[in-house]
């Protein structure tokens, strides 16, 4: 399990801490000697973290530690470690589906709001989780999605609609509006859009806090 945090926030209702935890505990519970820089590679966090992740989870007792040949440290998940883990697994699975939940109502009433307002015929900005959420979010609903728009990247189709590597005025006139579906940088590919569309024709859930005033504030507006 490889966990990138992003910041000191929270993700999919766990905190950093408690994911990188996790991460921790499922790469060491093999029991191979490690050093702390692989240890820091292996679970995706700087290496000072992993220092502080293994100062902690040997100190509530959830790891033990042994010295090994060539500098390293063999690094042992303890019962009470394994009982950790599972509570965390327990609290990140419950977390994802409440996440999954809220995210498909927020596009089912996106795609309500899209009708209410005649755009049927819709694209996706942005291939990832909320794009497959999207996608499951659109059956039944009547929204007619078109396609996925990932500038940049080279696939061909995505949870099974086909894939536009850049956004054109031919792809743009195949659709009534586009729905932000990127989770890595909502607001920027937001701003983006509106060089090409106007706002009423843009969407997006409230989860992704994306602020409609952003480009007026950079640009010195009010």
């Amino acid at each position: 399990m490889r966990i990138v945090p992003d910041s000191n926030d929270t993700r999919d209702g766990l905190k950093l801490t408690d994911r990188a935890t996790l991460s921790l505990l499922s790469t060491l519970e093999e029991g191979e000697p490690v050093t702390q820089r692989s240890l820091a590679s292996s679970i995706g966090v700087a290496l000072g973290l992993t220092n502080s992740l293994l100062k902690r989870a040997i100190k509530k007792g959830l790891v033990k530690v042994q010295e090994a040949p060539a500098k390293r440290y063999a690094y042992y998940v303890t019962p009470k470690g394994f009982s950790e883990k599972s509570q965390l697994v327990a609290d990140y699975l419950s977390s994802s589906l409440n996440f999954f939940r809220k995210a498909r109502d927020q596009y089912s009433d996106i795609y309500s709001q899209a009708l209410a307002n005649g755009h049927r015929q819709v694209l996706l900005y942005g291939t990832g989780e909320l794009a497959e959420i999207a996608v499951l979010s659109a059956i039944d609903s009547g929204i007619e999605l078109k396609a996925i728009v990932h500038v940049g990247r080279n696939l061909e189709t995505f949870s099974g609609l086909p894939v536009a590597g850049s956004l054109d005025t031919d792809l743009l006139s195949t659709a009534d509006a586009i729905v932000i579906t990127s989770s890595e940088t909502p607001q920027a590919d937001y701003d983006a859009l509106r060089q090409h569309l106007p706002d009423d024709r843009i969407y997006a859930v409230s989860l992704l806090h994306i602020s409609r005033n952003s480009a007026e504030n950079e640009g010195g507006g009010t």
